[in-house]
């Protein structure tokens, strides 16, 4: 059987963002969202996904860049060859431990806000790295976070009794999902519980300025995940959608 988790990265981003993730929920496919506890638009969301109890919400976890740094600047250290955006500098610069201790404390902020987060992923899937992993279980753990998003240690997060969906989609199309895109590679889902990642949101003046590289583009997901054909394609393939909480 085929089951189908999509998840809206970046909850609390801007107003707008969360205003398109709220319609590609209630109008699309969009079944659940991850939060950015220090978002710029975080209370707007929070407020947002305690009147969308449908919606199912968990913990986008970021590495901020050092203070003084601009979320959209490069990194630039002597020893290394080249640039590296802000999150990835960050992510070199700090042990695991410093990760995990700045984790926990995005999760408890959102928890302190009333929510009860389902599952986890970070931003720019930075898991993929060793030592952001090891803190992403070591904190799933200490909250009762049963799911966190497939990474490529897949045996690291089930050792310790998390739970990982089977397949992780979108992966490559970040940046890049319209209708047509989507629609390819929903046609492609294998049997077992896949992942869609999206990015959905309205394109307006506060999004324009914001340090993001996902402009306009979240516009197109949003059209694309709200599109009808999308839906018919799930149906006609048999392709239950589901949230991380309900499995």
């Amino acid at each position: 059987m085929k089951k189908l988790i999509v998840n809206a990265d970046d909850f609390g981003f801007t107003r707008g963002v969360n205003e398109g993730i709220l319609r590609a929920h209630r109008e699309g496919i969009v079944t659940a969202s991850t939060l950015m506890a220090d978002g710029p638009a975080f209370a707007h969301a929070v407020e947002a996904a305690r009147a969308t109890p449908s919606l199912d919400v968990g913990v986008h976890l970021v590495l901020w860049p050092a203070p003084g740094v601009q979320p959209g600047a490069a990194f630039q250290d002597w020893r290394l060859p080249r640039r590296l955006p802000w999150f990835v500098a960050r992510a070199l610069w700090s042990s695991s431990g410093a990760i995990e201790a700045e984790f926990c404390r995005q999760v408890q902020k959102v928890r302190a806000a009333g929510l009860c987060p389902s599952h986890l992923d970070t931003h720019k899937h930075l898991h993929l790295l060793p030592w952001v992993m090891k803190a992403v279980v070591a904190v799933a753990r200490r909250f009762a976070i049963p799911w966190v998003r497939r990474p490529l240690y897949r045996r690291q997060a089930t050792a310790r009794g998390l739970r990982v969906p089977d397949y992780l989609v979108g992966f490559r199309l970040t940046g890049t999902m319209n209708r047509n895109t989507l629609l390819r590679g929903l046609s492609r889902l294998r049997p077992g519980l896949s992942e869609l990642v999206c990015h959905p949101g309205l394109f307006d003046q506060e999004l324009e300025r914001a340090p993001t590289c996902l402009k306009q583009q979240r516009q197109v997901e949003l059209e694309a995940l709200t599109d009808p054909e999308v839906r018919r394609l799930l149906e006609r393939q048999g392709v239950e959608l589901t949230s991380y909480r309900d499995c």
